[in-house]
């Protein structure tokens, strides 16, 4: 299982409806040291507690963190973007939160940020999505895409609710199916 060697300075995974058993397997066997960030934007209430921050910290020790306005991006951290808020990158060093209308009924959209984080990261961005049940994310894996990142894509055949990962097949050139068992190995690998 060889990925192609680009210099990787981001993972953006998004997901929605069925995707958190993904993440949480994926968390759990991670590598301890990432030379690149990750990024959760996952579709969740408006009012949602910061739980899930707390969830997925007890399976890894590298730091899991919420993201406020203004949040300076690290490497070997895992952030998780905030409900009812969109995720925008101003640059390589600096994430804003963005409160405008929802996309595709959601906030944080999928879209929205992969978007902003291809034109930021180019090829050095992974973006991977996840089950769900809207078609978040394939415009922003499109994007991805055209600006010369790589696109993963759950395999709609292992996803709870394939929807979104089955039209993301159906729409997207991607370079990887995966499922959840092999996920963290191939960010490992990055």
């Amino acid at each position: 299982m060889h990925t192609e060697a680009i210099n990787t300075e981001l993972v953006l995974i998004g997901g929605s409806a069925g995707s958190l058993q993904v993440i949480l397997e994926m968390i759990k066997n991670l590598n301890e040291n990432l030379n690149f960030s990750i990024i959760l934007v996952l579709h969740r209430k408006a009012h949602s507690t910061n739980i899930l921050q707390t969830l997925l910290q007890q399976f890894i020790s590298t730091e899991v963190v919420e993201i406020d306005d203004k949040t300076d991006i690290k490497k070997n951290k895992i952030y998780i973007v905030p409900a009812d808020y969109h995720l925008l990158f101003e640059n390589k060093k600096t994430m804003s939160l963005d409160s405008s209308e929802k996309m595709n009924y959601s906030r944080p959209s999928i879209d929205v940020t992969f978007k902003s984080a291809a034109e930021v990261y180019g090829k050095t961005l992974v973006g991977i999505l996840l089950s769900g049940a809207n078609a978040d994310g394939v415009e922003g894996l499109s994007y991805i895409k055209k600006n010369k990142g790589r696109v993963w894509i759950q395999n709609p055949e292992t996803a709870e609710v394939n929807y979104m990962p089955k039209h993301a097949v159906e729409e997207v050139k991607y370079d990887l199916l995966i499922k959840p068992d092999n996920l963290a190995d191939y960010i490992n690998e990055l």
